[in-house]
């Protein structure tokens, strides 16, 4: 399997993945959207999920790049990681927020409301928009049902601070599409 995918090298540190994922559109089964906000994590980093070594919940986290890792948050909602940096490493990035572009008549069944703006706006909520299961764990980014699609136009990237952790909670690896209405939180 290759590293790259979408013209996006998965080899390459989860900063700059997570950077370079703002724009590209991300599909199941052909229901998705355009990225527009991802937080980095690594293995040296005390927020990640990694950072203690291998255990069975993060496991994916140490596969090759170019997978996805998938995890439940607060015992609730499936969120999307797409591993990065060479095999062993333990790095990801997580999907905070994709703009809705294709299937959202599904997306919206799927989480019982119409707001686009609100309907992946939040890690937990794209996982629920897109269907995203245990299912999903380890699975290649470029293989169906999975799609990436090169962003079409150059984006302009803003940066922030991670949101939601308590630990290097300071790192500016939060990236965003520059005034997207559908990020998570402001930056």
């Amino acid at each position: 399997m290759t590293t790259f995918i979408a013209g996006i090298d998965f080899s390459a540190p989860a900063d700059q993945v997570a950077r370079l994922l703002i724009g590209v559109t991300v599909l199941i089964d052909g229901v998705g959207g355009r990225i527009v906000e991802t937080e980095a994590y690594d293995r040296e980093d005390p927020a990640s999920h990694s950072f203690s070594g291998p255990t069975a919940r993060n496991a994916s986290m140490f596969g090759p790049p170019g997978r996805i890792y998938v995890y439940r948050s607060y015992g609730i909602h499936w969120c999307m990681n797409f591993v990065c940096r060479e095999q062993g490493h333990g790095a990801g990035v997580l999907i905070r927020a994709i703009e809705p572009t294709q299937g959202l008549e599904a997306m919206c069944a799927r989480r019982g409301m119409s707001d686009a703006r609100l309907l992946c706006s939040g890690p937990g909520r794209v996982g629920q928009a897109l269907a995203i299961d245990h299912g999903f764990n380890g699975q290649a980014l470029d293989e169906p049902p999975l799609q990436l699609l090169p962003a079409d136009q150059a984006v302009e990237v803003v940066t922030g601070p991670r949101i939601g952790i308590s630990k290097a909670a300071d790192v500016p690896w939060r990236f965003g599409l520059a005034n997207s209405r559908f990020w998570s939180k402001r930056f």
